[in-house]
């Protein structure tokens, strides 16, 4: 069979590690003779077994069993008496011992990962009697290592990031490979990094595995990622030596190294004069090659004719300038505004100020188109007055509106009847003159709101809408009256000058100085010797009694007619009459019992009188 150059090396220096190591076997056991051996006691002795540690080359892959070492014991004459057994670990199963000679070998493949040493126990035994001609001794059989396991990059396969445009010689990751054979014996676990894709945007260190940057200026715009092989190779990098491979992801991380800039230098758009404000008239957007923070921006008009009528924000999901209307729009007054809008990173890198300037300009036009307009009132409301007692056909008052758009169509005006049900009002379809269509009355309604329409001749579909108040100013035309029906009651045993009854007057009519009622009885009632009033000069008067004795037997009930009259110009006046019936009353005055029989009020009244009476107070009611 022939070898390569490698194998044969390599075989070359396992021949030469085993020769070696039955060399220090054998020179082990010479020099152990000469030892000392101590039992206990005072006698000192000289040391009989022969035996000192042994070593074992792992992987051994011959047909016959692999020769370890010897144990011999100065008690064994070489006639046969003296017999050697081994116990411990492996014993029997994987070393066995020549019990004539001492010589112990191997029967099975040995791996030093899986155990690096074993412990026995030897002992010469006197193959007559079976007994010990010396004491148990324990030694140690050593696997010897040999380069039979790659390094292994446990953690492996990585991922990393490292900023762009970083400097030559940044560190972005450290690996690490782990080789499973012994450190302390030999190059079989000495391992170097080397490169094997990646080259040569990325290096590595050779003892550490640390990875780092090899070309200055890496750009992520250009390429963002990159997929590097490491290998790991055991023997210091030597032929012969075994080696394991993993990949590095690398990721560059992005810096603010690209300025934003307007795909355009200019921009137009147009946009209707109806437009509502803080509608969007447009979007632009500066490009940024960027990415998240470092592509933020923000953007503001720094010139143009129109800083007050639009305003620009970001949007800050897709970092567009959005431009609103914050006034409203008239063609017929300026029909194009001209904004400077500026865009600049909000975030910028000291390190890559020389890249910049990290903002840009732009100038965006925006031309307002005419729309045909409903017409517009000169007022948004118009606030009138009329009086009540106004005629019919009476002026109360003029809107006006006008077409705002350049043809300036004549208008027509009308009022919207669902405002002015009643029809109390009509307008001049020309010239916008209102006027009283029915007569007024303040009490039941004091203001009315209309609408008026104004319609453009030539396209009645645009309509404008004005809002008119019409306040209906207040006349005398409301006598005083009672506040409310009274109930009075007098007691039999009523003493002269008591008072039965306190009233007052109320009056629909409002006068600008308020209301003061003056009160009094009726001519005819005035001289009567059963009741009197007393204006109290504060819009309430008192009815007391004249006399007492007061009796329901002879009359019951009294009817006394009461005067009222306002301060109106001219001053109105109303005849209230006050019923009091006649009561029995308990000691606190209060009523018990009262007949519902009526008499005649003052003594000797005619019936026509009474007649007369109340036919005045029937047409009051």
């Amino acid at each position: 069979m022939k070898l390569g150059k490698v194998e044969f090396c390599h075989f070359l220096q396992i021949l030469a590690l085993f020769l070696c190591l039955s060399g220090m076997n054998q020179a082990e056991l010479s020099r152990s003779r000469s030892k000392p051996y101590f039992q206990s006691g005072r006698t000192r002795t000289k040391r009989s077994w022969v035996w000192n540690q042994f070593f074992v080359l792992e992987e051994y892959m011959g047909t016959d069993p692999l020769y370890v070492g010897k144990l011999h014991s100065d008690v064994d004459k070489g006639d046969g008496s003296i017999k050697y057994i081994l116990s411990g670990e492996g014993a029997s199963s994987i070393f066995i011992i020549d019990e004539n000679t001492g010589d112990i070998h191997a029967t099975k493949r040995l791996d030093r990962e899986e155990q690096a040493y074993y412990t026995l126990r030897a002992q010469a035994l006197d193959r007559l009697t079976n007994k010990p001609v010396e004491p148990e001794s324990e030694f140690v059989i050593k696997i010897q290592d040999i380069n039979d396991n790659e390094p292994k990059f446990l953690d492996g396969p990585y991922t990393a990031g490292v900023p762009e445009m970083s400097p030559v010689g940044t560190s972005v990751v450290q690996v690490t490979a782990t080789d499973a054979d012994d450190p302390t014996y030999g190059n079989s676990a000495r391992v170097v990094y080397s490169i094997l894709q990646g080259q040569p945007y990325f290096s590595v260190e050779p003892k550490t595995g640390v990875i780092k940057t090899a070309l200055p200026n890496m750009d992520r715009e250009a390429k963002d990622q990159y997929l590097l092989v490491i290998q790991a190779k055991d023997m210091v990098g030597q032929n012969g030596g075994l080696s394991g491979t993993t990949s590095v992801t690398v990721t560059l991380t992005d810096v603010n190294d690209n300025p934003p800039r307007f795909p355009r230098r200019s921009y137009q758009y147009n946009v209707p004069e109806s437009l509502p404000v803080a509608s969007v008239v447009a979007r632009i957007k500066a490009a940024d090659a960027d990415v998240g923070s470092n592509a933020e921006m923000e953007y503001k008009i720094v010139d143009g004719d129109g800083l007050g009528v639009f305003k620009i924000s970001v949007d800050k999901d897709t970092q567009e300038g959005i431009i609103t209307i914050q006034k409203e729009l008239d063609y017929e007054a300026k029909t194009s505004y001209t904004l400077r809008i500026e865009a600049a990173n909000m975030h910028v890198d000291p390190r890559f100020l020389s890249l910049g300037p990290f903002s840009d300009m732009t100038t965006v036009k925006i031309i307002v188109e005419d729309v045909d307009e409903p017409p517009v009132f000169t007022s948004r409301l118009y606030s009138m007055v009329v009086s009540e007692a106004a005629k019919v056909g009476t002026i109360i008052g003029t809107v006006a509106a006008h077409d705002p758009d350049a043809s300036n169509s004549p208008v027509r005006y009308s009022i919207d009847r669902n405002t002015d049900l009643e029809r109390y009002f009509n307008i001049d379809a020309n010239s916008g003159v209102i006027t009283t269509a029915k007569s007024l009355d303040r009490e039941t309604n004091a203001v009315h709101n209309i609408t008026v329409l104004a319609m453009e001749s030539q396209n009645p579909a645009q309509i404008g809408r004005g809002y008119v108040a019409i306040t209906i100013l207040d006349i005398n035309d409301n006598a005083p009256e009672f506040a409310m029906e009274y109930e009075t009651t007098v007691c039999e045993n009523a003493q002269p000058g008591q008072v039965i009854q306190k009233i007052s007057a109320i009056d629909k009519d409002d006068p600008p100085n308020g209301h003061q009622f003056y009160f009094s009885l009726t001519a005819e009632a005035a001289n009567n010797h059963n009741f009197t009033l007393q204006d109290n000069k504060d819009n309430t008067a008192t009815v007391l009694t004249r006399r007492n004795g007061f009796r329901r037997q002879e009359q019951s009930v009294f009817y006394l007619p009461i005067f009222i009259v306002d301060s109106g110009s001219p001053s109105l006046s109303s005849t209230n009459t006050l019923t009091i019936r006649v009561c029995d009353c308990d000691a606190d005055g209060i009523a018990q019992t009262c007949n519902a029989e009526a008499y005649i009020l003052p003594a000797g009244l005619s019936t026509g009188a009474l007649i007369a009476i109340l036919a005045c107070v029937l047409t009051l009611l």
